[in-house]
């Protein structure tokens, strides 16, 4: 088993990246391979809408050649995936909603594969907004069938320079706290595995409020 952790902070060091450690740690003592990727420093476009991932179906973006198609084996072959981000502006920033929405929507509109896979965010914030951001990322999980793994509390640490999210006692708690239980999820996904099937999956009904 190996869970992807995506760190859309341009800082590899900073608040939200010592948060996402901490979670992964706890998976690592499980004995679950991780792997934390860094991508706030990435060049990467937003979403055009141009559809051509649904028409080619090759599971990659087919407007731009940038990090999404670079990652996207990876969050494929992931057994669960992690995201954590900076609060900018009480959202997530936006190198990694530009990521996201690629990223999700060509999985989405091909065959679904990361529906039943466990997702975790995090988000660090210096002070408010950090809900709303949080919220933000769960959404990517919820729309991907995808069972979003709780903590104690609301997934947030604060902190404004790099590393004073070690401060947070409290926040530092909830990414130990998501990252045992997503290894405990996860455990029990694969010892299901050939005793419990999946739930199937039901063709799509796509209704338009104007005609």
């Amino acid at each position: 088993m190996k869970v992807l952790a995506i760190n859309g902070s341009p800082k590899p060091d900073g608040n939200t990246a010592t948060a996402l450690k901490a979670l992964l740690n706890e998976v690592e003592t499980e004995g679950i391979e991780t792997e934390l990727i860094t991508l706030g420093s990435e060049s990467i476009h937003g979403c055009i809408g141009c559809c051509q991932c649904m028409e080619k179906q090759d599971k990659r973006c087919s407007a731009f050649d940038d990090a999404v198609n670079e990652l996207m084996p990876k969050l494929i072959a992931a057994d669960a995936l992690v995201l954590g981000s900076p609060v900018y502006f009480s959202g997530i920033n936006g190198t990694l909603k530009a990521f996201l929405d690629r990223a999700f929507f060509v999985a989405w509109v091909n065959g679904a594969p990361f529906r039943l896979k466990p997702g975790v965010g995090y988000v660090a914030a210096r002070r408010s907004g950090g809900t709303a951001a949080f919220e933000q990322l769960n959404k990517y999980f919820q729309i991907s069938e995808m069972p979003v793994v709780s903590s104690c509390y609301w997934n947030v640490g604060h902190g404004f320079g790099p590393g004073e999210i070690r401060q947070d006692g409290e926040g530092l708690y909830i990414a130990r706290t998501a990252g045992r239980n997503l290894a405990w999820l996860l455990k029990l996904i694969e010892n299901g595995k050939g005793k419990v099937s999946p739930p199937k999956r039901e063709d799509g009904v796509t209704t338009n409020f104007v005609r």
